[in-house]
């Protein structure tokens, strides 16, 4: 047998392990194992499996992800996107459907210091929800405002997905972090503009508040939530003037993250011990994901499918846009039934080596690649941030599934954008010192 037929074959029965329910990260390390064994020996595929698990956990640049995470986690246990809410509703709450449109712009400011969707969207929706039901705002609308805000936790930085992506292509994770930052804005302005679009066309979604029961921005909300920009800027900045690694970045945000909601007084032991707890969870998961990942990325590069599929692509005469197209219909199909981080393991080494070939930019493509698992994200039936804010506000997965198909088309949009214009990801990363 050939090695592309034994990449081809382990392709195929990783997606039937899957299907099966067995875990993704299991399933890739299985089928690497197996193939490269058959590709080399038995031998060898003992030593890497026994090694490369040790050889990644350690590369030094990762331990940003589990800084990052714990950053967002700290500030989240502290109550923090209550008041970010409050703050924005203050703002916003005067204009029919305000208090949509502060979902969305509070889940983008909270982004910026979580790096996690599933994080941003549970901390939005748990107090932004309740909110709007209490205004008699469409359940649907307000539960899929929450669902496609906490998508931009991973598009926006400090983003776990794009530290993955870095970690995966070998690009500079700085580099991919600052990238997040125009598209990041672009796509909240798209969202709340849809917002605007939809109750324009249909009033009722969101009745206005009466003019005593709309929050007013008080000393109390600004000495509350002025620590998040801080954060951002002082750990994003940091890497963007070159004064910290991302590592180091991550390491500044998250002692700022702890220490100041304790001096506050705003985060408890208790919600401490659950942030670390939190943290744990998702590192764990993060990790066996990129080892899974890293591994399969290597067993493929054995099986010559990735180097075979760019040989074919560039004797193929059509246009680059057109292979992009095509990538972006297999991740809306695989976003459809397993989750981001899977398909960002799984797909990246087997389209990066193609992106290459076709002379994009590695840096912009991680972006565009984060649009499009974003997409994933809210889509049924797996729809992983669709179903946690279903589960966390109590409205119904279908609602909530309905509610973001009108931000679902902003998405695309957000993607067409960056694609007709790179040089929205790739400009400030050009800056960076």
């Amino acid at each position: 047998m050939t090695p592309e037929m034994i990449g081809i074959f382990g392709i195929l029965i990783m997606l039937l392990m899957i299907a099966i329910r067995v875990p993704v990260a299991i399933a890739m390390i299985a089928v690497s194992f197996i193939g490269t064994s058959m590709l080399v020996s038995p031998a060898a595929a003992l030593a890497k499996l026994g090694g490369d698990a040790f050889a990644y956990s350690k590369i030094y640049s990762l331990s940003v992800m589990p800084l990052f995470i714990m950053m967002g986690m700290f500030l989240s246990r502290a109550g923090l996107g209550s008041a970010l809410y409050e703050m924005f509703d203050a703002f916003l709450g005067r204009i029919r459907g305000g208090l949509a449109m502060a979902t969305i712009a509070s889940s983008a400011l909270f982004a910026a210091v979580s790096g996690s969707a599933i994080a941003t969207a549970t901390t939005i929706a748990s107090v932004s929800v309740d909110e709007m039901r209490k205004y008699n705002y469409d359940e649907g609308l307000a539960a899929g405002c929450a669902a496609v805000g906490g998508t931009l936790g991973i598009l926006i930085p400090p983003s776990s997905t794009l530290v993955l992506y870095g970690a995966l292509t070998e690009e500079t994770i700085g580099g991919c972090l600052i990238a997040g930052i125009i598209p990041g804005i672009i796509t909240t302005i798209l969202l709340m503009i849809t917002v605007y679009l939809l109750v324009l066309r249909k009033p009722s979604l969101a009745p206005m508040a009466l003019e005593d029961n709309q929050t007013k921005l008080t000393w109390r909300l600004i000495k509350e939530v002025w620590v998040i920009p801080a954060i951002f800027l002082i750990s994003i900045g940091g890497i963007y003037v070159g004064a910290f690694t991302p590592t180091e970045a991550g390491a500044v945000g998250a002692f700022l993250a702890l220490i100041l909601p304790v001096i506050q007084r705003k985060l408890s032991w208790k919600g401490f011990i659950e942030a670390m707890n939190q943290s744990a969870r998702i590192n764990a998961m993060t990790f066996i994901i990129l080892i899974g990942g890293l591994m399969f990325g290597r067993f493929l590069s054995l099986s010559r499918i990735p180097l075979v599929m760019t040989d074919f692509v560039k004797t193929m005469e059509v246009s680059p846009y057109f292979v992009l197209a095509v990538i972006f219909l297999i991740y809306f199909v695989l976003g459809c039934l397993m989750d981001g981080m899977a398909i960002l393991a799984i797909m990246t080494p087997v389209v990066y080596p193609i992106i290459k070939a076709l002379g994009y930019n590695g840096v912009w493509f991680g972006v565009l690649t984060v649009l499009m698992l974003n997409i994933g994200l809210l889509t049924p039936p797996v729809g992983v941030v669709s179903l946690v804010t279903a589960s966390v506000t109590k409205v119904q997965p279908m609602k909530v599934f309905r509610g973001v198909v009108p931000f679902w088309i902003t998405l695309i949009v957000a993607c067409i954008i960056v694609i007709a214009f790179p040089q929205l990801a790739t400009f400030l990363p050009g800056l960076m010192k």
